[in-house]
């Protein structure tokens, strides 16, 4: 079994899906729009070119998402997509990527369980966590 988020977006899923990718260093395995789907019929026309569905790839992890039909989107609360790392550094870059025009809700510092942890809303409004596991 895997778990794999799914977000929903206010219409801006492919430029956060392009952030997300160049951020995390990983691979936009899919970015399927509404256009020539049978989905085309039920959203106005300036919405054809809003993502369906988008599939990124960060190793073997998976983070999927579209943009929520208009009318249909509601802001993310109540979870983080989380993200556990051993390399510090690397952790350090990640978190200021997604920082980068969002809020920091808990600085990225040491903490008593990890050698850094941190909270943020990045700029598209998701609510991420990373993790950075103190070395055995």
């Amino acid at each position: 079994m895997q778990l794999q988020p799914y977000l929903h977006f206010n219409g801006d899923c492919e430029t956060a899906f392009k952030f997300y990718e160049r951020c995390l260093g990983g691979k936009i395995e899919a970015m399927l729009t509404h256009a020539g789907t049978p989905a085309e019929q039920h959203v106005p026309a300036e919405w054809r070119n809003k993502i369906l569905h988008a599939r990124l790839t960060v190793g073997d992890a998976v983070l999927m998402a579209s943009d929520a039909p208009p009318g249909h989107y509601h802001k993310p609360q109540g979870f983080s997509v989380s993200i556990q790392i051993k390399d510090t550094a690397r952790a350090e870059d990640i978190f200021r990527a997604l920082a980068d025009g969002g809020t920091v809700t808990m600085p990225f510092e040491q903490t008593f369980w990890a050698a850094r942890f941190g909270m943020l809303v990045d700029k598209f409004g998701t609510p991420w966590m990373v993790n950075c596991d103190r070395p055995a």
